[in-house]
């Protein structure tokens, strides 16, 4: 984490493409455990921490600005919830309750996401490269 007020939206994407990668790693271990008996599906809950702690933000501030929100944002609790779906009831004989295209689907999304991160992240830098040589 860079410690400068300049940084905040990449330390912000920064928890985000964690969490991604996290998420991504989750996924694959899911497909890799498909055939284990009684295996339940792990995942992890990112979203909502981030939606979260944006508005706790918002709200201790008195403003909504998007800037000044994540400019004064505790990146330090952005830590995505990692679960084990019980809910997610099996019917099948072994008790696993991974479905391969249901976690392909999560895994297709997920890539997307990361890219989607990556290039955010790699258009914050482009900025500051363009002020450093102005």
């Amino acid at each position: 984490m860079i410690s400068s007020d300049a940084f905040s939206y990449i330390n912000v994407l920064d928890r985000t493409m964690d969490a991604s990668w996290l998420r991504q790693t989750m996924i694959a271990n899911n497909l890799a455990n498909v055939d284990t008996p009684n295996y339940k599906r792990q995942d992890i809950e990112f979203k909502s921490v981030l939606e979260r702690q944006m508005k706790t933000t918002a709200m201790q501030l008195g403003d909504g600005s998007i800037n000044r929100v994540v400019k004064n944002m505790d990146t330090a609790k952005l830590n995505g919830t990692q679960y084990t779906d019980y809910a997610n009831f099996s019917y099948r004989i072994d008790r696993n309750n991974v479905d391969v295209d249901t976690e392909n689907v999560e895994l297709a999304s997920e890539q997307l996401n990361y890219q989607a991160l990556t290039t955010a992240t790699n258009a914050e830098f482009s900025r500051f490269d363009i002020v450093t040589k102005s």
